[in-house]
């Protein structure tokens, strides 16, 4: 259970990620080191994630 929980607070993080690169974009003038980095983040949550999703499956 502490697996799914954490799953779905990096699923909510990510799509966070998600909605501050969408702004970021649409921004005037935007930060690129700003816009990488979010990328950079939400690249390392999706990698957790997929972590998870195996450590899942081996224990089912």
């Amino acid at each position: 259970m502490a697996i799914k929980a954490h799953m779905d607070s990096l699923n909510r993080r990510h799509q966070e990620l998600e909605t501050a690169i969408s702004s970021e974009v649409k921004s005037p003038g935007y930060n690129d080191l700003r816009l990488v980095e979010l990328k950079r983040q939400k690249l390392k949550i999706k990698d957790q994630l997929e972590e998870l999703r195996v450590q899942s499956k081996n224990i089912n």
